[in-house]
């Protein structure tokens, strides 16, 4: 006997456009269950979410909570993937030993679209998704291939919304593919040790956001190489500690 709940999902992932198959892979069980349950007096399925999407609905030109949606697409343009099928499935990938970040992330999708979100477990990390028909309408930088192979380019609705919450989108980029460390330097013998943030990514496309994100707030950056950007001037790190924080 499979508990109720398990059940209330998948067929919440069906009724929202998944197919049996999707859904119960979300769930981790076989195909003959939980299309037994999909079958069994079938609810009609949402065909449309347009509701849900901020930018599908007339007069509507911001998310319902912007500064949730910056912080979501620095998750996305660090660690998340967007596979666009039949109905497409927005994934961000979270190391197992950041249950913080993980549940942020997951309020993240609920707040940009109320849908259902699921935790896939994998080997040292969660895939936290999403299934939603308009996930592409909110991160027009899908495509093919990895990200650091093709442009990045925000669209203006996109930037003006970073541009309102800078801090929120500099967290998840640092939250995916940043971290807060001490630094350890001897200088004439004696040692000196001070927190630092780092940034390491790829994609020139997206490292240009990020120095772009951080001069909006006036906090001072500089490259230790092509794909490495380093905070480490006292002022600025104490600035990127209020909007970012160690990751936990």
């Amino acid at each position: 006997m499979h508990p109720p709940e398990i059940r209330a999902r998948a067929r919440s992932l069906y009724l929202a456009g998944a197919t049996v198959a999707e859904a119960a892979r979300a769930v981790g069980l076989s195909y003959p269950t939980v299309r037994h349950w999909c079958m069994d007096r079938p609810e009609p399925r949402q065909r449309s979410t347009a509701e849900r999407c901020f930018r599908c609905r007339a007069g509507v030109d911001n998310p319902p909570d912007p500064a949730q949606y910056a912080y979501l697409l620095g998750l996305y343009l660090g660690d998340g993937h967007l596979v666009v099928g039949r109905v497409p499935v927005l994934r961000v990938f979270c190391a197992d030993v950041w249950p913080d970040l993980i549940a942020a992330c997951e309020g993240a999708m609920r707040a940009v679209m109320a849908t259902s979100v699921q935790r896939v477990q994998k080997r040292g990390c969660v895939a936290v998704q999403s299934y939603g028909t308009h996930w592409p309408c909110l991160f027009p930088q899908h495509g093919p291939g990895k990200k650091h192979e093709r442009p990045i380019v925000l669209a203006d609705w996109q930037r003006t919304i970073v541009e309102a919450h800078p801090g929120d989108f500099l967290r998840g980029l640092f939250h995916s593919d940043g971290c807060r460390t001490s630094n350890r330097v001897t200088v004439r013998g004696k040692k000196y040790v001070y927190p630092r943030y780092m940034f390491v990514n790829e994609s020139t496309d997206i490292m240009g956001l990020c120095q772009w994100a951080l001069d909006l707030l006036g906090i001072a950056w500089r490259m230790n190489r092509r794909t490495s950007l380093s905070v480490a001037r006292r002022e600025a790190v104490a600035a990127l500690d209020r909007h970012v924080g160690p990751k936990s």
